[in-house]
């Protein structure tokens, strides 16, 4: 199953084509604040789905009856480019634990790479909620890769992927090997992926736009 928040009219649209513009991308602080508050977005989407249960509330008048979640899920991103985007997602989840992966692309002098998984700290995953972002979604290959490294934590009761774009490639790839019940999450879904792997339109490299060039 598949949410593309685009397709629907609200302001989270406006995030996506300042993330998008490339005059808006010169200004690293605001590409990093608009993935945040895209991922804010996305929180709120995903708590719909949460299961819930009455509390009461003492006020200074006296007691409100409140319907909370009953669990916090797991934030997981992928370093470096998905802080922003998890950093929203823990602004609203803001009691859940946090795991981090290192994912980069290995280049080969024929032009070929490999997605290389070499770092990762995690809570316990059994049964748990747990939501991996990262703000690209090409091939797909990173995410997977990402899913199975967690596995190593135990194995999630509900997996939800969030992504401010996709290719359709990459929607499908992960669609068919992650589990069937996973929800994802796009911002927008694009059509086209070069040769190199690089969604078009897209928006570029978001680590790069976000925390400055590496070598």
């Amino acid at each position: 199953m598949h949410t593309i928040l685009a397709n629907q009219n609200s302001v989270f649209n406006s995030f996506i084509a300042e993330i998008r513009d490339r005059r808006i991308q010169q200004d690293s602080m605001r590409f990093r604040r608009n993935l945040e508050r895209m991922g804010e977005i996305f929180a709120y989407e995903i708590s719909k789905g949460m299961t819930y249960a009455s509390h009461e509330v003492t006020t200074p008048l006296g007691i409100a009856t409140v319907d909370l979640p009953q669990e916090q899920p797991v934030l997981v991103t992928i370093l470096r480019a998905g802080l922003p985007l998890h950093q929203g997602l823990l602004n609203y989840f803001d009691k859940s634990e946090n795991a981090f992966i290192s994912a980069y692309r290995k280049h080969h002098k024929d032009g070929s790479f490999d997605v290389q998984v070499e770092y990762l700290s995690s809570p316990e995953l059994t049964n748990k909620t747990v939501i991996l972002s990262d703000p690209m979604l090409a091939t797909g290959t990173s995410i997977l890769l990402a899913y199975k490294a967690l596995l190593k934590r135990g194995t999630p009761s509900k997996l939800h992927v969030v992504t401010a774009i996709g290719s359709m490639q990459g929607l499908q790839f992960i669609e068919s090997h992650l589990p069937s019940d996973t929800h994802i999450w796009l911002g927008a879904l694009d059509e086209e992926l070069t040769a190199q792997s690089y969604i078009v339109p897209g928006l570029g490299d978001a680590g790069d736009l976000a925390f400055g060039k590496k070598i």
